[in-house]
C-alpha cells in the first residue's frame, strides 16, 4: 500500500496551499502518494503530455520519474528542478517523515526556453506519426508555459518554504542534508588543495592547523572556526584514504579538546561533559566521512554556543576585539603596542592575556594570520614572493620565507 501524505499534513491545508501555488505561479500542481499516483491536481492538465502520452509512451510511466526525482530531492535536502523524459521541466518537492517519502509536491510541467520542433521530433524518432500528429504535440507543446532559469529558482524556493513549513520534521531533514552537502563541498575543495601541494597519505598530520582551529573556538570566531574544521577534515579526509575508522578516532580526539576550550571559556563543567557524552555518541555512530563530518561541526557549534552563552569577561571580549583588528590590518606595520592601545589595555597585562586566550603569543599569533593569507596568494594569484611578503606584513622577504618554512614546513616557492 502507497504512503499517504495525508498521514502527516492536514488535508484541508494542504488543498489551500496547492490552490495558492497555482494562482500565484500559474503552473500545475498535484499531490502525489508514494507510488506516485495524483491525490490531488490544480491547474488545467497539459495538452502536450495527453497527446504524448495517446501517440507515444507508455513506459517509463510519468509515477515512476516524479517520484525517482522527489527521491533526488530527498537526498539533496531541498526542491528539485528537472526534466521528464518528454523533455518538459518540472519540480518537485518531497513530503518526509523521520526519513520515510510519504509523497511529494509536483508543480509543471514548464519550459525554460522556447519551444522548439526539435523536441517533437526526437522523442517520436522511430515511431510512424502523421503530419497532423506532429503538428498537434508541436502546438501543444507551444501552449506549455515558459518561464525563465531565474523565475524557475524562486518558485522552487516558494515551494519548499510552504510545505516545508507545514511539515517541520522534513525541514529540518531537508536542511540538515543540504547543509551536509555544501560543507562537503568545502571539504572536497581542500582536499584538492592538498593534493595540489603534494600532500600524500604519509604526511604529518597538521598540529599547526589545529592550533588556528582552538585560537577561533576560544575568541569566538565560529565562522574561521568551521572553514578550518573543514580544512582540517579535507587533510583527514584524504590521508585516511576514504577509511572511516581512522578519521573517527582523529574526529573523537578533537571533540575533547573542543570540550576543555568550552569549560576553560566558563561553560559549567557538568554541562560540558553531558554534551561531550552526547556528542561522542554521535560520532560514534557516524556511518559515513560526510556523516561523521557533518555530526563534528555540529559539535563544534555546540561547544563553542556552550562558552559563548555564559557572560563572558570585559578581557575575553578584549581580546576578540583584537583578534579581528589583527585580521583587518595584517597587512600593515602593527606592534603589540598598538593592538594594545587599540583596545585601551596596557602592553604587559595585554601580552599575557593574549596568550591565556589564544594559546599563542601576540607576536606568533600575528605571523600565523600573515602567513595563511601568504598561502592563499602564493596558490591563487601569480604575484611574485617579494611582493606577497609586503602584502601580508612582511618587510623583509628573507624573514619572510623564514617563518613561512617554520609553520608550512617548506619555503614558499616550493609552496607555490
Amino acid at each position: 500500500m502507497a504512503a499517504n501524505p495525508y498521514e502527516i499534513l492536514d488535508k484541508a491545508a494542504v488543498a489551500d496551499m496547492l490552490k495558492s501555488f497555482q494562482a500565484c505561479t500559474c503552473l500545475p500542481v498535484q499531490l502525489l502518494d508514494g507510488d506516485g499516483a495524483i491525490l490531488e491536481a490544480y491547474g488545467p492538465a497539459t495538452g502536450y503530455c495527453l497527446l504524448l502520452k495517446k501517440h507515444l509512451f507508455s513506459q517509463p510511466s510519468c509515477e515512476k520519474i516524479h517520484m525517482d526525482a522527489a527521491r533526488r530531492a530527498q537526498s539533496l535536502g531541498e526542491t528539485y528542478i528537472f526534466n521528464c523524459h518528454a523533455g518538459l521541466t518540472h519540480m518537485v518537492f518531497p513530503l518526509l517523515r523521520g526519513g520515510v517519502l510519504y509523497g511529494a509536491v509536483l508543480a509543471g510541467p514548464f519550459l525554460m526556453d522556447a519551444p522548439d520542433s526539435g523536441l517533437v521530433l526526437e522523442i517520436s524518432k522511430g515511431r510512424a506519426l502523421s503530419a497532423p500528429a506532429l503538428l498537434g504535440l508541436y502546438e501543444e507543446l507551444s501552449a506549455v508555459k515558459q518561464i525563465s532559469p531565474a523565475l524557475a529558482g524562486h518558485m522552487s524556493r516558494l515551494l519548499f518554504y510552504l510545505f516545508s513549513g507545514a511539515t517541520p520534521d522534513a525541514q529540518r531533514e531537508l536542511l540538515q542534508r543540504h547543509e551536509q552537502l555544501a560543507q562537503q563541498a568545502r571539504i572536497n575543495e581542500s582536499i584538492q588543495r592538498f593534493k595540489s601541494q603534494g600532500v600524500t597519505e604519509e604526511s604529518p598530520y597538521p598540529y599547526e592547523l589545529e592550533r588556528e582551529l582552538l585560537v577561533k573556538v576560544r575568541t569566538g570566531d565560529l565562522y574561521g572556526a568551521s572553514a578550518l574544521l573543514n580544512e582540517l577534515l579535507g587533510f583527514l579526509q584524504f590521508s585516511s584514504g576514504g577509511q572511516l575508522e581512522p578519521l573517527r578516532n582523529r574526529a573523537l580526539e578533537l571533540c575533547s579538546l573542543f570540550s576543555r576550550v568550552a569549560v576553560d571559556q566558563g561553560a559549567p563543567a557538568d554541562s560540558a561533559l553531558r554534551l561531550n557524552d552526547h556528542v561522542l555518541s554521535s560520532l560514534r555512530g557516524a556511518q559515513t566521512l560526510e556523516g561523521l563530518g557533518y555530526q563534528l561541526l555540529k559539535a563544534l557549534e555546540a561547544f563553542m554556543e556552550s562558552g559563548s552563552g555564559l557572560p563572558a569577561s570585559a578581557g575575553r571580549e578584549s581580546i576578540k576585539k583584537a583578534v579581528r583588528y589583527i585580521s583587518r590590518n595584517y597587512a600593515l606595520s602593527i606592534c603589540l603596542e598598538d593592538v594594545s592601545r587599540y583596545v585601551n589595555l596596557s602592553p604587559s597585562y595585554f601580552s599575557g592575556l593574549f596568550k591565556q586566550c589564544t594559546g599563542f603569543s601576540f607576536k606568533e599569533y600575528l605571523n600565523l594570520v600573515r602567513i595563511e593569507e601568504s598561502k592563499r596568494l602564493l596558490a591563487n594569484t601569480d604575484y611574485s614572493i617579494v611582493d606577497i611578503a609586503v602584502a601580508t606584513g612582511f618587510q623583509d622577504q628573507s624573514y619572510f620565507s623564514k617563518v613561512f618554512k617554520r609553520h608550512v614546513g617548506v619555503t614558499p616557492k616550493q609552496y607555490r
